[in-house]
């Protein structure tokens, strides 16, 4: 049996969080003791994996720079004995890669999940020097192999392994009871966003591209599920916009696998992305998604098969696409209805796990 170690900043309710969760939870144990390390901070997902019997290893990094944090990973890497540290997103890239190799270990793997165009040139430096320290990594998308293969990191050291969706974990509920648990009018058309209130999810232009939509149409509902450090400036922009009647901010919330079937569509606004859990998860729900024209996005979503893309910020395309698809129910259910087929050829856990379980067994055999 092979020991695995998954190193992540955060248990958060972001994507990257979701998949090692996914990962950690999944991988064979007849084959695998998994253990998930947490740089930072732990959150939410901590109990999920609690629940499943996955020991979780709280590291505690204060500062951006924190010596002290990567000599206690670089100590409890030696204490567990790893055959292949794993390390997911750039905190942990950085200081995990590093104590890995320090507590020679004898496989480290980095993964890169988004197109990142905030680093600056001193973090973009580390991931090179780190990539070539271990040549190995893996991604979600192709879109990020591009990205960092311009920025010096050689294409031919990274995997692609799509993220995996589930199946929600909870019961249906109705229409009914959505709009209960929303306070918003179950008779509205419902336009959905999902994810954290980042600059890069692109909703300032979503809230204006929304009111148009509610202006042209009056039978509209824009309703944001996700909190972060941008709501406060958002929450001023939809009031100055005179958008407060029919766009709701919910806040971040636990049932979204139950509300987001009732959504009559999806908007993904996102300036730059990896590969979009949201998205996924939409497809596989039956809702039409209408999303940012960017390198993940195209990963997902073909544009008028499995669903259609507007050019980044062109807020009127926007409109006029969400204007038509829910004007034409027809087309709306064909466009849902290969992505949901889609999503359950390409994403499925299952799919996700075996390709790690490979890509982790080649790795393993190299040594």
């Amino acid at each position: 049996m092979k020991r695995i170690a998954l190193i992540i900043p955060t248990l958060d309710q972001g994507g990257a969080e979701k998949q090692v969760c996914l990962l950690a939870a999944g991988l064979p144990r007849e084959h695998f003791e998994t253990h998930v390390i947490v740089l930072t901070r732990s959150g939410p997902r901590e109990s999920w994996l609690r629940d499943r019997n996955v020991p979780v290893h709280l590291i505690g990094k204060r500062h951006k720079f924190d010596p002290t944090s990567w000599w206690r990973l670089k100590n409890l890497l030696v204490e567990l004995e790893p055959d292949l540290v794993h390390t997911w997103i750039f905190a942990a890239n950085s200081y995990g890669r590093a104590a890995a190799l320090s507590a020679k270990v004898p496989v480290v793997i980095g993964s890169e999940r988004s197109v990142d165009p905030w680093k600056s040139q001193w973090q973009l430096w580390i991931d090179r020097y780190l990539a070539k320290k271990t040549k190995r990594l893996t991604t979600n998308s192709t879109g990020v192999v591009d990205f960092y293969a311009k920025r010096g990191i050689d294409r031919k050291w990274f995997t692609v392994i799509p993220n995996a969706v589930t199946q929600s974990e909870f019961p249906s509920i109705s229409r009914d009871e959505a709009a209960r648990r929303l306070g918003i009018d179950s008779n509205k058309r419902w336009v959905m966003s999902v994810g954290r209130m980042w600059p890069q999810k692109g909703y300032k232009d979503l809230i204006w591209s929304a009111e148009t939509l509610r202006s042209f149409r009056g039978d509209t509902s824009y309703i944001v599920i996700g909190d972060g450090p941008e709501r406060p400036r958002l929450e001023l922009y939809r009031d100055n916009v005179k958008a407060a009647s029919q766009v709701f901010f919910v806040g971040e919330r636990n049932d979204v696998q139950q509300l987001l079937p009732h959504a009559d569509l999806l908007w993904n606004g996102s300036l730059y992305e990896g590969q979009s859990n949201v998205i996924l998860e939409a497809m596989l729900s039956g809702v039409a998604v209408i999303a940012s024209d960017i390198p993940g996005n195209r990963d997902l979503i073909e544009d008028g098969v499995t669903g259609m893309l507007y050019p980044l910020g062109d807020a009127n395309k926007l409109v006029q696409l969400s204007n038509r698809l829910l004007d034409d129910d027809e087309t709306r259910r064909r466009l849902a209805n290969a992505a949901k087929q889609f999503v359950l050829t390409n994403h499925s856990i299952e799919s996700m796990i075996a390709k790690h379980v490979e890509y982790y067994t080649d790795c393993l055999k190299s040594t």
